[in-house]
C-alpha cells in the first residue's frame, strides 16, 4: 500500500463555529479514532485533496504535533455543491487487528477477447477487502490475457493472499462481450494458432 505523509495541527475547541473557521483559512478538521481516545486536529485542504482526488488508497502517517500514527482514511464529507471536504475520519491502524478497505482493481494484459473485437466491461473499479494492515496491497491486479468473448472472472476466481473481499462471491469483475464488430472468426483462427 502507498504511504503518504501528513502533519496535523491539534484542535484547541471542536463545534460548528470553530470548524467553520477552520474551513475559512484553508483548512480541513479531521479526527483520529481507533485506539481508545479520539483525536481532534487540522489539515491544510491542498495536501488532503491531492490524496482524496486520486485513484490510489494510502496508508497514512500522521505527526499531530509530536504524536505519531499510522491511520487511513476511513470516511469523507464533501459539500455536495462544491465537493470540496469538510471533515475526514481517520481510522489508526493496529498490526493485529484487521481493517476494511475499498482497494482500486487494476487490469494487465491484451484479452484475446478483446483482440478479437470484443468489448471488455469492467464492472468493479474498486473491491472492498478485509485485512491485516502489513498483508493491504496497493491494488488488486488481474491478468485478462487469457480472456475470450463470452468469458468472465468472478470475485470467487480472485487469488487472496490473505485477503478476504467483501464481495459476492460470483460477481463478475471483468468480462467480454460480444460487440457488433467481433468475429467469431478471428477469434477461431486465434485458438487454432495456439494449438
Amino acid at each position: 500500500m502507498k504511504v503518504a505523509q501528513l502533519s496535523g495541527s491539534p484542535r484547541a475547541n471542536v463545534g460548528k463555529k470553530d470548524a467553520k473557521a477552520l474551513r475559512d483559512s484553508g483548512l480541513v478538521p479531521c479526527v483520529l479514532y481507533g485506539q481508545g481516545t479520539q483525536t481532534h486536529f487540522s489539515l491544510p485542504d491542498i495536501k488532503v485533496e491531492k490524496l482524496i482526488f486520486n485513484p490510489d488508497v494510502f496508508k497514512i502517517e500522521l505527526d499531530i504535533d509530536g504524536k505519531k500514527a499510522n491511520a487511513i482514511i476511513q470516511e469523507i464529507q464533501q459539500n455536495p455543491i462544491t465537493d470540496k471536504v469538510v471533515h475526514i475520519d481517520f481510522l489508526e491502524l493496529d498490526s493485529k487487528k484487521p481493517v476494511k478497505v475499498a482497494l482500486p482493481v487494476r487490469l494487465t494484459g491484451a484479452s484475446r477477447g478483446v483482440l478479437a473485437g470484443g468489448r471488455l466491461m469492467q464492472v468493479f473499479r474498486r473491491l472492498r477487502v478485509v485485512g491485516l494492515p502489513a498483508d493491504l496491497p496497493e491494488a488488486i491486479i488481474i491478468d485478462i490475457t487469457k480472456l475470450r468473448i463470452g468469458q468472465s472472472i468472478r470475485v470467487k476466481d480472485l487469488e487472496n493472499d490473505g485477503l478476504a473481499i467483501s464481495e459476492a462471491k460470483n460477481a463478475v469483475v471483468v468480462s467480454v462481450k460480444m460487440a457488433r464488430g467481433a468475429s467469431k472468426a478471428a477469434e477461431a483462427a486465434d485458438e487454432e494458432d495456439e494449438d
